[in-house]
């Protein structure tokens, strides 16, 4: 069998005495575009910058296409490209000037590299941008000169940090057409992410909170496992959610199905959520904010998963190690 893209085994990595990634383990298949979901300060910065070997893991493994980076790191390094948060192109230099920059980092010059570049720029459809200085460009096409930089020496596996930063919702979805297109000609594509629209385009994703995995699989069977649909119920009354949340599994036992406050609302897991929604308000009249019915998503996921919201996860956790350069 083919190995895996990239594979890591109980990948761990401390701050000091905080644990910032906790025995993670997953893998990535070729032609996959998987997704690192989690609220900032979870894990996904530091597992990104193991996987991209800036930074050593406490205990634990990974490969990239089979290789072991303490054995071999250079030639990992060649299988990577990367896309960092932080954009790394140089703005007074033009698209063209950047990628072959890049060119002659990998030691690539003459009329290979300028096919490449011609190749990659007709990829991107910045052929009409070539001679523009970033410094000129839009977000989305500055972050497509990003990706078409770290795809130059042709790497079997992508990884990208939060790659829709600072992208308007049009630049957003062009972003995700670009990443399928790339998994499709069989490229390995690892992102991290905090947004739920993100993670669901990908193939799988691997849900990170406090270092740890809590959820691995397709967006799509990680919400079936929810189980029916999730009624969000706001009240009116100040703090009051986990005062309604007892009542109304009082009131309705078993067939309230599951039932708890969470973030400040009363959030019932149940089959047929749409019959039992006027039974409720009647049952209750006067006490709601608002109302909300849904399928469940991937923050119903997260719930269901860590027992708080992710908003809440996004608040109360630091960032990971402002100390150790950024990760997080």
């Amino acid at each position: 069998m083919t190995a895996p893209a990239v594979e890591t085994a109980a990948l761990s990595c401390a701050y000091g005495s905080r644990l910032a990634l906790d025995g993670a383990t997953l893998s990535v298949a070729r032609g996959e575009i998987f997704a690192l979901l989690g609220p900032n300060g979870g894990g996904k910065t530091t597992l990104f910058r193991i996987l991209a070997t800036l930074l050593a893991p406490t205990s634990g493994t990974f490969r990239v296409d089979g290789l072991d980076p303490a054995a071999d790191v250079r030639e990992v390094r060649r299988r990577l490209g990367v896309v960092f948060q932080a954009p790394s192109l140089d703005r007074k230099l033009t698209v063209s000037e950047n990628l072959a920059l890049q060119g002659a980092l990998y030691r690539r010059s003459g009329p290979a590299l300028r096919a490449r570049i011609g190749d990659l720029l007709r990829t991107f459809h910045l052929e009409d941008r070539a001679s523009d200085l970033v410094e000129t460009l839009s977000g989305g096409l500055a972050r497509r000169v990003e990706i078409a930089k770290a795809l130059l020496h042709g790497p079997s596996v992508l990884l990208l940090d939060e790659p829709s930063t600072g992208l308007d919702p049009g630049a957003r979805r062009d972003l995700v057409t670009l990443l399928v297109d790339l998994a499709r000609s069989g490229a390995a594509v690892l992102l991290t992410t905090h947004l739920f629209d993100e993670a669901d385009a990908a193939h799988r994703i691997g849900i990170l909170d406090r270092g740890r995995v809590v959820a691995l699989g397709t967006p799509s069977a990680l919400k079936a496992e929810v189980g029916g649909d999730v009624v969000t119920v706001e009240t009116r009354e100040e703090g009051g959610a986990p005062a309604l949340a007892g009542e109304i599994a009082a009131r309705f036992g078993e067939d309230a199905g599951r039932v708890a406050a969470v973030g400040g609302t009363v959030r019932i897991e149940r089959p047929g959520g749409h019959t039992f929604v006027p039974a409720l308000v009647e049952a209750f009249p006067g006490r709601f904010r608002s109302l909300t019915l849904g399928a469940p998503s991937l923050e119903d996921v997260f719930i269901d998963r860590t027992g708080r919201a992710f908003r809440e996860a996004d608040a109360e956790e630091p960032d990971a190690a402002g100390a150790a350069g950024g990760a997080a």
